[in-house]
């Protein structure tokens, strides 16, 4: 195959990166600075996410709920160290109808204030406890450095708002959404290696008592968060007076956690697979996993297609008939390579004299030509292949760009590369500030063997992840 209409991502991958979401037609600038249109192929992807996050959060016991947009300004103020974290970020309206308002309001840039007013309404007994509520949204935050997906002034998301009796129950609700709901979508679904652990309180979120965190390696080495589950502890609680009667009959303030992951997912999913050629899409997140291609318009050649159509959609996969003989086969061919359709099937009158069709396994762009006859059930076995194969790619890449180390001069080499490990010990009190000012950071601390620090143990024992991040 010749070689691909993009920028090489070796020679600049920020433009390979913008490059793919233009020509895949998975999105593009809004008129207003900053903002995003999510074209149908992006929003497919996105739904498919949203459709498997979804399911996962109502098996951790949570409902959707939906909150408003517009939060009065002082609800942010309640909670001090929440308002300085999201303060240089704030879009406020100060006029609406004409007329200046009372009291400005502000573009969600997340709900804690805003559920919390209403959690304080809502709650009395322990009876009432866990409340486990979620919501699909969209949120503002002013990003001096806006990039499609991955940063731009107004996102798509789902956050969670929980309220326990204990720090205990909050504390496995914080850490059971991690496991069974974002590292399970991105791992099961994405076939994306994530890295779990806790953020430094450098790093963790405003407002938070713990930060836990889904961290991705993408193509050039840099970590993407893409994932976050955060203990609250009573902070909001005592801000809100969001207080209960135990079963003892005392008063005690609620234990709380927030998480969400957002369109930021569509974005690592481009940098975590993409290649020179365009996305590679794993199935479970293709808005079409098979697309059969018509070479030229036949009638024979299209009641060949249109069985094999349906003969794959009666196996259970989203499956695409591309008939426009008005464009060429040649640029059609290169688009659905671009959008990362995972099996393409060509056909035409000179295949169907033969009684062949050829099959392209988009991640290895491999070209097979086979039976018509068994094409059906040889996509379907390329399909089951396909995540599990892009997972073992992306999980050699990352062991490649990976380096045990023992001073910060090492990790901040190794860093500016990939991921540095290095014990949190030999970083040292300034340690931070030292890497900030090679524009890296701690992405999370980790026991030695990778695990989560839950309980027990002192922060010095633990291993700080380190690299450059989107």
């Amino acid at each position: 195959m010749a070689k691909g209409t993009l920028t090489p991502r070796a020679e600049d991958f920020p433009r390979w990166y913008q490059e793919v979401i233009a020509l895949a037609e998975m999105g593009e600038n809004g008129p207003a600075a900053g903002t995003m249109v999510i074209r149908p192929w992006g929003y497919g992807i996105w739904e498919l996410f949203q459709a498997e996050l979804d399911r996962r959060i109502k098996e951790a016991g949570a409902e959707n709920a939906y909150f408003p947009l517009l939060i009065p300004e002082s609800f942010l103020r309640l909670e001090a160290e929440h308002v300085e974290g999201f303060s240089p970020e704030l879009a406020v309206v100060t006029h609406g109808g004409g007329k200046e308002l009372d009291e400005p309001l502000v573009l969600r840039p997340t709900s804690e204030t805003m559920v919390n007013s209403f959690f304080a309404r809502w709650i009395q007994s322990h009876r009432d406890l866990p409340l486990l509520l979620n919501q699909w949204a969209n949120v503002v935050r002013w990003e001096m450095r806006p990039r499609l997906f991955l940063r731009t002034r107004e996102f798509l998301w789902q956050e969670g708002h929980t309220a326990h009796a204990t720090e205990a129950d909050a504390r496995a609700y914080s850490l059971r959404i991690l496991r069974d709901v974002y590292e399970s979508t991105m791992v099961e679904v994405a076939s994306l290696p994530v890295l779990t652990g806790h953020k430094t309180a450098r790093e963790r979120f405003a407002g938070a008592t713990r930060t836990w965190t889904c961290e991705g390696m993408m193509g050039d080495g840099k970590a993407l968060q893409m994932g976050t589950s955060h203990e609250l502890g009573q902070n909001f609680a005592k801000a809100f007076g969001i207080t209960f009667a135990n079963a003892e009959g005392t008063t005690d303030h609620v234990w709380q956690t927030s998480w969400g992951v957002s369109t930021r997912l569509v974005g690592a999913l481009v940098m975590g697979h993409g290649d020179d050629f365009g996305l590679r899409l794993p199935p479970a997140l293709a808005p079409a996993e098979v697309v059969v291609l018509m070479i030229k318009e036949d009638p024979d050649v299209r009641a060949a297609a249109e069985a094999l159509v349906e003969e794959v959609r009666a196996a259970g996969h989203r499956v695409r008939l591309d008939d426009r003989s008005e464009t060429s086969f040649g640029r059609r061919s290169v688009g659905w390579e671009l959008k990362g359709v995972p099996v393409r099937v060509e056909i035409g009158p000179r295949d169907l004299s033969e009684g062949t069709v050829t099959v392209v396994t988009r991640h290895l762009r491999k070209k097979e030509n086979m039976a018509l006859g068994g094409a059906a059930r040889a996509v379907c076995a390329i399909l089951s292949r396909v995540g599990t194969e892009l997972m073992e790619e992306a999980i050699a890449a990352r062991r490649e760009r990976t380096a045990d180390v023992t001073t910060l001069e090492e990790a901040v080499e190794a860093g500016s590369a990939g991921f540095a490990r290095i014990g949190l010990g030999a970083l040292g009190a300034d340690g931070e500030d030292r890497l900030a000012a090679h524009a890296l950071s701690v992405r999370c601390l980790q026991r030695a063997d990778g695990s989560l620090a839950e309980l027990g143990g002192t922060e010095s024992d633990l291993i700080a992840v380190v690299g450059r991040s989107y």
